[in-house]
């Protein structure tokens, strides 16, 4: 390239921006297999005079270069334009195409195919205009070389039908909810892109697959993007919208949410409302700079979501090495999870992940309400799928029903076990954003017991401000000039930790614990709906486990440990109020009184033990996972259980007691059973007697019912000589269990 040119794109990037576009010939007509060497020499003399004719056209193409079968077009545009990697790309595009078309006019249909690719020049410090030039030029051959193979007739057809799309802006944005499990409550909602209905671009994959190929996908991102904000007039302050961005876009560095924050600003929103989903079935290949580019729009206020978790390529590295907020399980994993164990234990890798992380967990393609509560019993924090609601072209709420649902097996799963957060919340002075630090600063001087403070706008908490850390930076040299006047904003902390009222003492205690070291002690944030309503410190939080699981260790029973009858009945109402099937088994030993006479305290303790542990095992291997086993008192035991199969669990639990119970008998010995009247009785040991009462969902079911209906089995196991189960079904079935 001579001086005279370099001066040129030197000048070009001096006074703006400058961009480079290669079309790479990949494939030509026919004569030319055969050697005619002739019309390749008139096909590239017809190319260059056309771009002398495009520079006319497209005043940004300031120079063009051809060397051998490659074509560099240099574009220019003035400083200040927004997404100018897109009109660059643009500019290639279309000259591209309109290539294509007058060389088929002119020298048969088919004639000439190019592969394009685009590369972006600024000035650098130490290097000249010629080794930025060749660098580019090494950039945009090798995506050029990348690029989809020739295409046919058909395939040109398809792309100027692509480009009208996009000129026209003809595809749209459908919206599907996000349900937070803690309130039933939308949390958000997913935008899904939508092209011209009936067309072969309806389908979103088809849509972006086809932009990738042709290299416009950035151009089509940007476009689904404001669509989805378009939408976006019906989303509350406290929602958000999720919008799918290709992995490929972020390493791209034009991609600027600029036009994103205008948009939310002209509907009241903000970048706190966007949370960008990076979909995990386009490999992130260099994931530190991914991290900076994220890291970058996280300081502006933009969530991230690692989307299709599950379904290919790394996603526990993509999680570990980005850190996003969310992590969105594909449907994969959740389709049928109630019934595999397998997809179970996989999901809980991901819940321990993301518990560790302070990460929350979306469940998509939920279509079954055994899904949903299997989920909610896992700890997941939100569901998307058809039970909840199907895409729709407005931000549409869910049923009712469904809300009360979801509500209702909340309070169930809390009652069970640790209280909420929500009960220890204790008010706190609060800051709007554009309060002094002078301020700040004056409320913890005259209030030294004090320790911390939350920003809050419009009700919602933005930042805490702890004081021991703020009095720090304000010690610093040029401390208190740099910021005594100044906004609060600039000194808080943007990202503490802030929790739903509902979550459980243990979730938040392990997602405290998770910070790093300097926030370790920084009070929590808790909100109802996204609202401020107090704070709590890590001391309380840690007192009040304490206090939990001293109440716990009271009430269970101190010989199997097991929970005593206190957290019995809780249970047991829980499952009833929970208005689904569940079984109720009751154990207890024959002839144990006997055993106790005959071989001591210790050796029926140890008996005793054997039972509560075989209870236990034998609900782990072959019930679910939420299921309760408790001692009641002496050799009395209850199981609950969801087991589908509660009958194969009887008889596992009668198989097993009996294998086991004979290591307790001396076999030097002659066995003589006697009864509680002492009455000799035809056994050689110590028996179990099981009750099954299955309870199908009705809200008739009262646990004084279950016990009357426990007692009346009891009475026909005991009549019955040897290990043996009587079972009986209460309830019904009704329409809305």
């Amino acid at each position: 390239m001579s001086k005279q040119e370099l001066d040129l794109i030197a000048n070009r990037m001096l006074r703006g921006i400058a961009g480079l576009v290669v079309l790479d010939i990949a494939r030509y007509p026919e004569p030319e297999e055969s050697g005619d060497r002739p019309l390749g020499e008139r096909i590239i003399a017809y190319i260059e005079s056309a771009f002398a004719a495009y520079r006319v056209e497209w005043p940004s193409l300031f120079l063009h270069k051809t060397i051998g079968e490659d074509f560099f077009l240099y574009i220019g545009l003035e400083a200040g334009i927004p997404d100018a990697g897109l009109h660059i790309r643009e500019v290639g595009m279309q000259i591209k195409l309109r290539l294509e078309q007058r060389l088929s006019a002119t020298f048969g249909e088919d004639a000439l195919i190019f592969q394009m690719g685009c590369a972006y020049m600024m000035p650098a410090d130490h290097a000249d205009t010629g080794k930025i030039v060749y660098d580019a030029a090494k950039r945009a051959i090798r995506e050029a070389r990348r690029s989809s193979v020739p295409r046919s007739g058909e395939s040109v057809s398809r792309t100027e039908r692509f480009l009208s799309i996009l000129e026209n802006q003809a595809i749209h944005a459908v919206y599907q909810p996000i349900v937070s499990f803690a309130d039933g409550n939308v949390f958000g909602y997913e935008s899904l892109t939508r092209g011209p209905k009936g067309s072969d671009f309806q389908s979103p994959l088809e849509l972006f697959k086809f932009a990738e190929g042709e290299g416009l996908l950035y151009t089509l991102d940007r476009l689904a993007r404001e669509k989805a904000i378009a939408g976006c007039g019906d989303l509350q302050k406290e929602q958000r919208v999720f919008i799918n961005i290709p992995a490929h876009v972020i390493h791209d560095p034009h991609f600027t949410p600029g036009r994103t924050l205008k948009l939310l600003e002209e509907r009241g929103l903000s970048p706190h409302n966007v949370v960008f989903e990076i979909t995990e079935r386009s490999s992130i290949e260099d994931f530190s700079t991914a991290k900076k580019i994220l890291q970058h729009y996280r300081s502006q206020g933009y969530q991230i979501a690692i989307d299709d978790a599950g379904a290919g390529y790394s996603s526990l590295q993509a999680i570990a090495e980005l850190h996003p907020d969310f992590i969105k399980v594909d449907r994969s994993l959740i389709h049928n999870i109630q019934k595999d164990k397998i997809k179970e234990h996989m999901l809980e890798t991901f819940v321990a992940f993301a518990d560790k992380m302070n990460i929350r967990i979306i469940a998509e393609g939920i279509e079954q309400t055994d899904e949903l509560y299997k989920l909610m019993q896992m700890g997941i924090h939100f569901g998307q799928g058809y039970l909840l609601a199907r895409p729709s072209s407005k931000m549409e709420p869910i049923e009712p029903r469904l809300v009360e649902q979801i509500r209702h097996q909340h309070r169930l799963r809390g009652s069970g076990g640790f209280p909420t957060i929500g009960a220890i919340a204790a008010p706190i002075r609060i800051f709007e954003p554009g309060t002094n630090i002078s301020e700040a600063a004056g409320f913890f001087k005259e209030n030294e017991n004090e320790l911390a403070a939350v920003v809050v706008s419009a009700g919602v908490p933005v930042g805490l401000v702890m004081r021991e850390k703020l009095f720090q930076q304000l010690a610093g040299q040029y401390g208190i000039p740099l910021y005594w006047n100044r906004p609060i904003y600039r000194l808080m902390d943007p990202s503490p930790l802030i929790v739903d009222e509902q979550l459980t003492l243990d979730q938040v205690s392990q997602m405290s614990t998770a910070r790093e070291t300097k926030n370790l002690y920084d009070y929590v944030i808790v909100t109802s709906g996204e609202r401020f309503i107090g704070v709590a410190s890590v001391r309380s939080i840690l007192e009040s486990i304490t206090k939990v699981r001293i109440e716990h260790a009271r009430t269970a029973n101190p010989l199997t440990g097991l929970p005593g009858n206190l957290q019995i009945q809780r249970e047991l109402n829980r499952r009833i109020m929970d208005n689904r099937d569940f079984s109720v088994i009751y154990a207890d030993l024959d002839f144990f009184k006997w055993f106790n006479d005959r071989y001591g305290f210790q050796k029926g303790d140890e008996l005793i033990q054997y039972t509560a542990e075989l209870l236990r095992e034998t609900s782990g291997l072959y019930g679910e996972p939420d299921d309760f086993v408790g001692h009641i008192g002496g050799d009395d035991f209850i199981v609950l259980s969801r087991t589908e199969s509660p009958n194969r669990l009887c008889e596992e639990m009668i198989r097993r007691f009996d294998a086991g119970v004979t290591a307790f008998l001396d076999p030097t010995e002659p066995v003589r059973v006697l009864d509680r009247e002492g009455n000799r009785v035809q056994t050689d040991r110590v028996n179990i007697s099981l009750s099954l009462i299955v309870c199908e969902c009705c809200s008739s079911i009262t646990a004084e019912y279950i016990s009357s209906a426990a007692a009346k089995l009891k009475k026909r196991a005991k009549a019955h000589m040897g290990s043996v189960y009587f079972h009986e079904r209460i309830g019904q079935r009704v329409a809305e269990c």
